[in-house]
């Protein structure tokens, strides 16, 4: 009984504003990040200019059906869109997709090739297709949905399409056969879907 006449030790005061303070710097390192990853979003400050890729990112959520095409994919796709007649930029795109894939090795079957045309292609080149190119998959490319999509320029393109369709990275008849496969293979690395 005694014991709890006393009052209490000064020395416990101490503890208590060291456990407090203890509290405030662990729920700073918590939120900190968070507030200011948010701060540097809002503001634009501390973005790096650097970028890992060769093509031009497409990180609006656009999927497939946003420039025309409709397409039940479940792989990743390197999509070859030719507003126009596929000529012969598109004609190398459409190659370039499909050494692509065989490029990526043991990693090709989690990769598809396509060619989404908006007019009939010329005899000739459908033939080669259907004989060279078994694996291509080919889809009609609607026009009207293409010209409203300012991502979607009026020359042939190819794009790299997710597993859930969604626009990843689009590139011009200029890339680098090179360039699109490191990027591919980083996709994939990165992903764990398709």
């Amino acid at each position: 009984m005694r014991a709890a006449m006393n009052p209490p030790n000064m020395s416990e005061l101490p503890d208590r504003r060291k456990g407090r303070w203890q509290l405030i710097l662990i729920l700073l390192m918590v939120i900190g990040p968070m507030v200011l990853a948010t701060l540097m979003y809002k503001l634009q400050f501390w973005v790096p200019d650097s970028r890992s890729y060769h093509g031009e990112l497409i990180g609006d959520g656009q999927t497939r059906a946003d420039i025309g095409v409709q397409a039940d994919e479940q792989r990743w796709q390197l999509l070859v869109t030719a507003p126009t007649a596929c000529a012969a930029d598109c004609q190398q795109l459409v190659y370039l997709a499909r050494q692509l894939q065989i490029g990526l090795g043991r990693d090709a079957s989690r990769a598809s090739h396509a060619l989404a045309s908006a007019q009939p292609l010329s005899t000739d080149y459908d033939a080669k297709l259907k004989a060279e190119y078994p694996q291509l998959q080919r889809y009609a490319l609607d026009l009207s949905t293409f010209g409203k999509n300012a991502a979607a320029p009026g020359d042939a393109q190819l794009w790299i399409v997710d597993p859930h369709g969604n626009l990843v990275l689009r590139y011009d008849a200029t890339v680098k056969g090179k360039d699109l496969l490191n990027d591919l293979r980083h996709l994939l690395k990165l992903s764990n879907i398709g």
